[in-house]
């Protein structure tokens, strides 16, 4: 069981399977990219399955989520997929994507044990998503998000950032168009994870600003804290239901007192929060022959030590060196 001092226990497991992206979005690196982790830091698909097992047999995980950079560049996703889904107990397999490779890969991915998908848009207008994400592929990632509803991997969640004087007019838009597909919505804060540290706090687009806009062309009933449960987002009824929207407000209300995530980068690194700046070295003692024993105790104790916030709104707040590519979202 993977608890913390704080009486919380992770049964979510986010795995980064590489830090590589194909989009170079604004809020997240520069037009340039970044220099990448080198092939032999990054954890082996065989790592990787032996890691999820354990989290999942030994330490109580019942959903691993996948995630990157961009996980559709990790040419092992299928086997890694195969071989997790065939875990006993067996987890719920979900994956986050900008969901440009999903129009080809959607089907495999259903036929592997994928249960669902999050797919990040944060625009309908395609000159919006070529500033946003310095790359003309607005149209992929819409055939994408259809191929991957069409395949079964459903509920398919939206998450979108607001930036402002870019975006930042289009949630009504967004909720109108995810409600006609089918698609569960979820409005993210940007939050200072961009490589380039440039995120300020004044320029952020907040919950209550979203919600604002929304409710100007929607009912918004609140579902309630019961139904939430532990989910990052606070989800509201749109006009009675059953269609939803949520919003992800980590950092003008934070959900810190009912985590239960647990997080290995792609470079074989747990994280216990988005925003921790201290890591503990899986790959290292995986590498160096440690049974499974022994890497589920490591993990036990990285997570015991996990803090009760995640500091956001301390003065002394410092953003992590390792932008959200590399710690995976």
């Amino acid at each position: 069981m993977l608890a913390d001092t704080y009486g919380r226990v992770a049964t979510d497991l986010r795995v980064s399977l590489t830090d590589r992206c194909n989009l170079r979005c604004t809020y997240c690196m520069p037009e340039q990219g970044l220099q990448w982790l080198a092939k032999p830091d990054l954890l082996t698909d065989e790592e990787i399955v032996r890691l999820v097992r354990i989290a999942v047999e030994r330490l109580g995980i019942t959903e691993v989520r996948f995630t990157g950079g961009e996980p559709l560049l990790r040419p092992g996703l299928t086997a890694i997929l195969t071989e997790a889904a065939a875990l006993t107990p067996r987890p719920r397999l979900s994956l986050t994507t900008n969901g440009i490779g999903l129009a080809r890969t959607a089907s495999a991915l259903r036929e592997a044990g994928l249960d669902r998908v999050n797919v990040s848009l944060d625009t309908l207008r395609p000159e919006v998503f070529k500033t946003l994400t310095r790359r003309d592929r607005h149209h992929d990632v819409l055939a994408g998000l259809r191929a991957a509803h069409e395949a079964g991997l459903t509920p398919v969640k939206v998450n979108a950032v607001l930036m402002p004087g870019l975006n930042d007019d289009e949630a009504p838009e967004l909720l109108d168009w995810a409600l006609a597909h089918a698609y569960e919505l979820r409005f993210i804060e940007q939050m200072p994870l961009d490589a380039q540290h440039g995120w300020q706090r004044s320029g952020m687009i907040t919950a209550e600003d979203i919600l604002v806009s929304l409710r100007r062309r929607f009912t918004l009933t609140p579902e309630g804290e019961r139904e939430r449960g532990s989910a990052p987002a606070e989800r509201w009824l749109v006009d009675g239901g059953p269609g939803r929207v949520g919003v992800i407000a980590s950092v003008t209300r934070p959900f810190c007192a009912a985590c239960d995530r647990t997080r290995l980068t792609a470079d074989g690194q747990i994280r216990t929060c988005l925003f921790a700046t201290e890591e503990t070295d899986l790959r290292a003692a995986l590498r160096g022959g440690a049974g499974d024993a022994e890497l589920a105790a490591l993990w036990s104790k990285a997570m015991w030590g996990k803090k009760a916030g995640s500091g956001l709104d301390d003065p002394s707040f410092l953003q992590p060196e390792r932008p959200m590519s590399a710690i995976g979202g």
